[in-house]
């Protein structure tokens, strides 16, 4: 009977060779689409936690205000506003850098053509 940690090995040692034998040949090694795919699922929820986190902290500090002045709902509504407004900027910094990643492969990719 085959090892199961043994068949696990062989897979790992390949695997490497492969990425030598690529990275020998001057090419780059490529990734399977579903690396590339659970890379833009990755970033998607990253853009929406980042969202996520701006309300929350905006909402965290209005309502801590409100508690300490008696004032109910003033801070707390300015404050999601301004948290908002966090993480739009934020998430559209984040596809801005997405973008430039894209856009840089496709430079390095027509360049070797």
């Amino acid at each position: 009977m085959s090892d199961p940690h043994d068949r696990n090995d062989h897979a790992t040692r390949l695997k490497a060779l492969e990425d030598r034998i690529a990275t020998a040949k001057g090419g780059e090694v490529k990734k399977p689409q579903s690396e590339e795919h659970y890379s833009q699922a990755n970033m998607a929820w990253r853009m929406v936690i980042e969202l996520v986190a701006g309300l929350g902290i905006g909402f965290g500090i209005g309502y801590g205000l409100d508690v300490l002045f008696g004032t109910m709902p003033i801070f707390m509504v300015l404050f999601i506003l301004l948290g908002f407004a966090a993480g739009i900027k934020t998430m559209m910094r984040s596809a801005t850098e997405m973008q430039n990643e894209q856009l840089a492969k496709q430079a390095n990719k027509s360049e070797d053509d």
